[in-house]
């Protein structure tokens, strides 16, 4: 099982990156990857399941929402974007909608739709 990030460490790496984001900086690697692995951590505790992969390379990946269990090969159904896009779009500053729209997540299978589970509110 996966290491769990401690709730006051993914909100503070959280913040550092959107501070960073807000000046223009580049966030560092370290915060980045724990803001994002704490919101796939958080997308994992609101919807349990092993029917759609959620990917943000490099940072992580999880398997959630109830349904067909995978078990071998490429999921069915899979859902890939940037870390910048993850955190907009968990955190409410930008809409499933417009995400995919915009051509920043990748999804393919008849359930590789997170619509309904964003934003996290972390």
């Amino acid at each position: 099982m996966a290491r769990k990030i401690d709730v006051s460490a993914g909100r503070a790496a959280l913040a550092a990156v959107r501070t960073a984001t807000e000046a223009t900086v580049k966030p560092a690697r370290t915060d980045l990857a724990t803001a994002v692995r704490y919101l796939l951590q958080l997308l994992d505790e609101k919807a349990p399941g092993n029917s759609v992969e959620v990917r943000v390379p490099p940072f992580g990946a999880v398997q959630v929402v109830q349904g067909p269990r995978h078990t071998r090969g490429t999921p069915p159904n899979v859902i890939e974007m940037d870390a910048a896009t993850w955190i907009d779009m968990a955190t409410g500053v930008e809409s499933w909608d417009e995400a995919v729209a915009g051509g920043r997540v990748q999804a393919s299978g008849t359930r590789a739709d997170l619509s309904d589970l964003m934003p996290l509110r972390p």
